[in-house]
């Protein structure tokens, strides 16, 4: 088993921060990605094309990175468990998502993704016996209203659109959610870079039949610079960074916390448009922020101070 900070130079409150911190990190890079890689599909690349860049270019990294670090040997029945994890959270997470996303609206499928925290929630307490606490009930029910609050103040929801690529983003949803929750023991037992090596190895086994010969048609010479830095920033922020981030609070903190941070995406969607000007600072906004930050603070930080809330 790897040494977690508190068994080194970070006290408790320090690993409290990183982990939060960590978390946070990941979802402000999850959420500027939409943007980023909207610009990509599908007129460079098509959705599939872009994920098994994706994964082929994070297994790449993670292995090479941990060819610098001590070697850790894995049990037989975990790399089971990490196979399985990479299912959810590398092969049908990312691909339902992109597939769905191109089938329904950006609106339905932000609503649908903000429900992952509930599903969390729901897969901890059954799978690794998480107990569902009354501040932690308030503060995803107060997130989550804030969060579609806010995304249906961006521009008409209506889920008369393709039910295909609702379900198909819901399925997503519930296979993410059940990721954090499966891989939560496994980032107690073994250091992040180790567990990430694995999924994204195992992941690129699998996605790979159903992503590479898309590859074929892509006409790379033609783009332009600015579409190779968004493949830069897909792959080395989003994939590495982001998954690195998310996993390693996972450390310290609960599934169910560590997805609550799920609903400042939109509040940074909603953010990055005042700041360029293409949207203004209203009241329902606001309330809408309050909804939010209310319900991680009620989820997160409620409890904190009690080292059992950690687990």
């Amino acid at each position: 088993m790897w040494q977690t900070p508190d068994q080194g130079s970070f006290s408790s409150r320090n690993k409290l921060l990183v982990a939060h911190l960590a978390a946070i990190g990941a979802n402000i890079i999850f959420g500027v990605n939409y943007v980023v890689a909207k610009g990509i599909m599908p007129d460079y690349l098509a959705p599939r094309a872009v994920i098994f860049l994706r994964v082929a270019g994070a297994m790449a990294i993670f292995q090479a990175v941990s060819v610098f670090f001590p070697k850790q040997k894995v049990e037989k029945r975990d790399l089971l468990k990490l196979f399985v994890a990479a299912i959810f959270g590398v092969a049908i997470n990312q691909i339902l998502f992109f597939e769905g996303l191109n089938l329904t609206t950006p609106i339905n499928a932000s609503i649908i993704m903000v429900g992952v925290p509930i599903l969390v929630m729901f897969f901890s307490h059954f799978i690794i016996k998480e107990l569902i606490t009354k501040n932690k009930l308030i503060g995803i029910i107060l997130g989550f209203t804030g969060s579609v609050f806010l995304i249906i103040q961006a521009g008409n929801a209506s889920f008369q659109g393709s039910l295909i690529g609702n379900l198909l983003v819901f399925t997503n949803a519930m296979s993410y959610a059940l990721f954090l929750v499966l891989i939560k023991p496994l980032m107690s037992k073994y250091h992040p870079l180790t567990v990430m090596k694995w999924v994204f190895t195992f992941g690129f086994v699998l996605v790979t039949p159903f992503t590479a010969h898309l590859l074929v048609n892509a006409d790379f010479q033609s783009f332009p610079v600015n579409i190779w830095l968004s493949i830069g920033f897909v792959v080395l922020f989003t994939t590495v960074f982001a998954y690195f981030l998310n996993n390693y609070s996972l450390t310290v903190i609960s599934p169910t916390v560590n997805s609550a941070y799920i609903y400042f995406q939109p509040f940074l969607a909603t953010f990055v448009a005042i700041s360029f000007g293409k949207d203004v600072l209203t009241w329902p906004e606001i309330i809408a922020a309050l909804f939010i930050f209310t319900g991680v603070y009620f989820v997160n930080f409620k409890k904190s101070i009690h080292k059992n809330s950690l687990k």
